[in-house]
């Protein structure tokens, strides 16, 4: 019988966006997602996005009888974690893609960024709130994104399934992105700033770290905190924070890699 990984999405990038390395993980592993965070009204994005991890909780309660691997990416990274400390017997163990822990001062000028509203100047939150979100069709999609430098690092089978999975047919003509430019906003404005005081004597399950070796979220946040839960547990792989988008198949198998060293020895 095959582990099962519950993986968790980056904000703003649907779960399908990720099946080319679903597919590589698919041998050795059963791969299941929530879809899109924060856009089913019973789960809305408030701070430190508790909602969000009870979505996560909900998935997993339905649909397994036994424990799983959380595996996320940035977002999708923290929710496996914060879920893990709320219910850990039903987690094997957790591996968070470029989503380092917040904690120390940071947290506290996170917290006043907050307070402030300066954290919308110094996040992504100001990019979203510009987002295109029409086209009229799926190759003006594809040109838009091909050409801005970010994604042009892509690997073209992410860039496909984001282009395909990513959008929607539009009421009014078109496709349109799936994943709500103000949903997207307010997972960055309610960052959690409480995680690395709550795994600050360490985590309830194993964890492991894969991080790009080139992340400016790492660079900004450290890895004090992201050390000592993860110890040796920790891949770099040579990319952006998008890392898994740039490079699916090292993605998949450094996965693995970790994987491998948190399961219990046979």
């Amino acid at each position: 019988m095959k582990d099962i990984i519950h993986f968790s999405h980056a904000n703003g990038f649907p779960a399908a966006t990720y099946r080319t390395i679903f597919a590589e993980l698919s041998d050795r592993y059963e791969v299941r997602a929530v879809d899109r965070y924060g856009h089913d009204p019973k789960f809305p994005v408030t701070r430190d996005w508790p909602h969000l991890v009870e979505e996560l909780l909900a998935s997993i309660e339905s649909c397994y009888e036994r424990p799983v691997w959380l595996v996320g990416h940035s977002l999708g990274g923290y929710l496996s974690l914060m879920a893990a400390l709320k219910k850990p017997r039903w987690v094997k163990g957790v591996v968070m893609l470029d989503a380092p822990v917040i904690s120390g001062w940071r947290s506290g000028v996170l917290r006043l960024t907050q307070l402030t509203g300066l954290d919308e100047r110094l996040s992504a939150a100001a990019v979203t709130k510009k987002r295109r979100m029409h086209w009229g069709s799926r190759d003006e999609v594809w040109r838009h994104f091909v050409e801005k430098p970010a994604f042009a690092r892509w690997d073209e089978r992410m860039l496909a399934d984001y282009v395909d999975y990513g959008t929607i047919a539009a009421p009014q003509g078109g496709l349109e992105l799936a994943f709500k430019r103000e949903i997207e906003y307010r997972i960055y404005r309610t960052l959690p700033r409480t995680l690395g005081a709550r795994v600050g004597s360490g985590a309830p399950v194993p964890v492991g770290f894969l991080g790009g070796s080139h992340s400016r979220e790492v660079r900004a946040i450290g890895l004090k905190a992201t050390r000592r839960i993860a110890g040796e547990n920790l891949i770099w792989l040579d990319g952006s924070h998008l890392f898994p988008m740039e490079r699916p198949l090292e993605t998949a198998r450094a996965l693995q890699e970790i994987l491998h060293g948190l399961a219990p020895a046979a």
